[in-house]
């Protein structure tokens, strides 16, 4: 019989931004053996090695899933997001994992298809999928190297969990694909200027309506809503990097009026923009 093992590691230098790890670990569970349920602060993915097991998932509006997994498979928790994974009874699993954040994180995500409601990891790129691993087991192996060796590997780990992910659970063929793309290219070269939902289905040569289902159907949100989480994902870098004034900051991402600017940032991340910048500002 293989006892239950356990190694992990905690990462304590939080000077980075866009992407940083915070614990990575492997575990070889017995039998029937829980964790949760638990609510994160921050991304969680699980690679599963071997063996079977079960995640209990909440999505967006709080509904419970069940999903069995063995594998190959792995699943993404969400910060905030209540989750319980179970081993198998006969078969139990063994998994890696990295417990992740960063600024630009959940676009990347968002962008692969991951949602709390679609937390799930399958790929049909086993290249990718075993340079991921090899990335996960090297994390967890060099616990002693520096700082920077480990944000390296932490990007190498991403970058090849996106590239290896399934594409056709959010996208439905390759031209609306190319819509999209266009359409996110555009967001991101102008989000700064006063640019409308209108001006971005011209920019793809669809009307305003086409686009807007095929952008849905997508992203799983509407072009408003995107382009709003884009530019308060840019603020908030501004806000955390930088000693630039809240007016200016606003107008930094497409909102002369500070105003307007504040009331979008609390809807996205909870808080106005001065109490963010306190909790987060590098140094605090």
């Amino acid at each position: 019989m293989h006892f239950h093992e356990l190694e992990f590691s905690t990462f304590p230098n939080e000077n980075f931004v866009d992407l940083m790890p915070f614990q990575y670990g492997r575990e070889y569970c017995e039998p029937g053996h829980a964790f949760g349920p638990a609510r994160r602060s921050h991304y969680l993915f699980h690679y599963i090695i071997t063996g079977k097991g079960t995640l209990i998932s909440t999505d967006h509006s709080g509904t419970k899933t069940s999903y069995t997994l063995s594998g190959g498979e792995g699943f993404l928790i969400y910060p905030g997001q209540i989750n319980t994974y179970v081993a198998d009874l006969e078969n139990p699993w063994e998994y890696i994992w990295i417990e992740f954040d960063g600024i630009r994180v959940k676009e990347a995500l968002e962008l692969a298809g991951f949602s709390p409601s679609s937390p799930i990891y399958r790929s049909q790129d086993p290249v990718n999928r075993q340079a991921m691993e090899n990335e996960m087991r090297y994390l967890v192996g060099h616990r002693d190297v520096s700082a920077f060796h480990l944000i390296g590997h932490t990007y190498l780990f991403f970058d090849y969990l996106l590239e290896s992910v399934e594409q056709s659970q959010n996208s439905t063929n390759k031209l609306q694909d190319f819509y999209i793309r266009e359409a996110l290219s555009f967001i991101k070269q102008n989000y700064q200027n006063d640019i409308t939902v209108e001006d971005i289905a011209k920019q793809t040569g669809l009307n305003r309506s086409y686009f807007g289902k095929v952008f849905k159907n997508v992203l799983n949100k509407s072009p408003q809503q995107y382009l709003i989480n884009y530019r308060m994902t840019r603020a908030a870098e501004l806000l955390k990097l930088t000693s630039l004034p809240v007016g200016d900051v606003g107008k930094a991402v497409g909102y002369p009026n500070q105003l307007h600017f504040s009331r979008a940032f609390k809807c996205v991340y909870g808080m106005a923009p001065r109490e963010w910048r306190k909790e987060h500002a590098r140094g605090s």
